[in-house]
């Protein structure tokens, strides 16, 4: 799967690894829920660097399309809000 992060990059990341992000996804949406800033930062930032640490970066060179696409580490909670889907950021 590749997974963008907005701003920064692409990267491979393995179907496997998808469960233990679902987790911080599911972190995430509640803090967003309860309108907990603090707690979203963490969690986002959190998520993004696990995204980053388990994925294999995509060369800038290389146009592959998106499976997944994550915002930016500074994106506010209403720019998260328009790209959630029912399941979070992360599908499943």
């Amino acid at each position: 799967m590749i997974v963008r992060i907005m701003g920064e990059g692409q990267v491979v990341l393995a179907d496997g690894h998808l469960a233990e992000l679902d987790e911080l996804d599911d972190e995430l949406l509640a803090e967003m829920e309860k309108g907990d800033g603090p707690g979203f930062r963490r969690t986002l930032q959190a998520l993004l660097a696990r995204v980053r640490d388990l994925g294999e970066a995509v060369p800038d060179d290389s146009l592959e399309p998106s499976d997944l696409i994550l915002p930016s580490p500074d994106a506010t909670l209403e720019e998260v809000r328009e790209l959630l889907s029912d399941d979070g950021l992360i599908p499943g």
